[in-house]
């Protein structure tokens, strides 16, 4: 684990001290966060608040892979390919945001048919690159080579999880710090099953999303934007279908698949109930789920350090299910 560890440790110490410059720059720009009419009210006074961080965590992933490719290490390609395209994606909506003073962005029906695009696209350039396909079944020993099955089973990993880091990104440092813990642990499954770039690609991510932290743990002075949290939720499903241990990524990732449930549940309620009822009705005080506890009274850090410990107990799991 020498390798994966040192990687991601140089590159949070190469990016702590850029932090500050690149908050300056982004706030000289104009680029200061919207914040939603529709959101909790006590969010109103993050307006301003720097935002497009993910374009930092991009630069140091992509300086870093960059490095590492040049010494050998090209299996982590495809990740960082998932992770900028998503980010450029994440990027025009950010952008599509500032424009608007509700903070909305880009419209979802709008977004997704981009999304799947680019998710088919990416999933097909990983299968025609790789010989193997597999998919290791938790607790066994056996692993099922997919075929064509990666293709869609990738892109829907690639949409799913891109929204729903994006879903999760709604307190200081919760996004941030359940990405780091998911992709510690994919980087010591990799490391395990002899995969180096992946388990290096994996730490890579852990120590550009540190550095981020250093600045976006309550009170933020940055946040990372769909930027950031889709290119970060593309980067994860893109380690977790290489690695071949996928069906562990609802565990590793149960945060993130909470949050969208959360907000999938409230939604279909409030339309069934409205037409039952003829008004909607709501399952939790807000969505996604971290705002519902926000409306209990509970405050923002004990949201966000209990949600850090959900994920690190979920990624232990997922350790001893690969491990045990």
């Amino acid at each position: 684990m020498i390798a994966p560890l040192i990687a991601g440790g140089v590159l949070f110490l190469l990016m702590l001290p850029l932090g500050n410059w690149t908050i300056r720059t982004l706030l000289a720009n104009g680029i200061g966060k919207h914040i939603r009419v529709d959101g909790p009210a006590s969010h109103q006074v993050k307006a301003g608040t720097a935002t497009m961080g993910g374009l930092y965590i991009l630069v140091g992933v992509t300086a870093m892979t960059l490095v590492l490719g040049l010494l050998g290490y090209t299996g982590m390609l495809w990740p960082w390919l998932a992770m900028v395209s998503y980010g450029l994606l994440g990027a025009f909506d950010d952008l599509k945001g500032l424009k608007d003073t509700q903070g909305v962005g880009w419209l979802a029906r709008s977004k997704f048919p981009w999304q799947w695009g680019l998710g088919a696209a990416l999933a097909l350039g990983m299968f025609l690159t790789h010989d193997a396909h597999p998919m290791a079944i938790p607790l066994t020993n056996v692993v099922v080579e997919m075929g064509w099955w990666f293709v869609p089973v990738t892109a829907v990993l690639l949409v799913a999880f891109s929204n729903a880091v994006n879903l999760t990104d709604g307190l200081d440092g919760l996004a941030g710090g359940t990405v780091a813990i998911a992709c510690a642990t994919y980087g010591v499954i990799a490391y395990v099953a002899g995969q180096m770039d992946l388990s290096l690609f994996a730490f890579v991510m852990v120590g550009a999303v540190a550095a981020f932290l250093w600045f976006n743990v309550h009170p933020a002075r940055i946040f990372m934007g769909d930027t950031g949290s889709q290119a970060l939720g593309a980067g994860l499903a893109a380690i977790a279908v290489l690695s071949g241990h996928w069906l562990l990524l609802p565990i590793v990732g149960i945060i993130f698949v909470a949050v969208s449930l959360s907000v999938m549940l409230q939604v279909g309620w409030f339309k069934y109930t409205r037409r039952k009822y003829g008004e909607g009705r709501r399952l939790f005080r807000m969505a996604p789920l971290h705002h519902h506890f926000e409306q209990l009274g509970w405050p923002e850090v004990r949201i966000t350090l209990r949600f850090w410990l959900v994920a690190a107990v979920a990624g232990m799991l997922g350790l001893i299910l690969v491990l045990g």
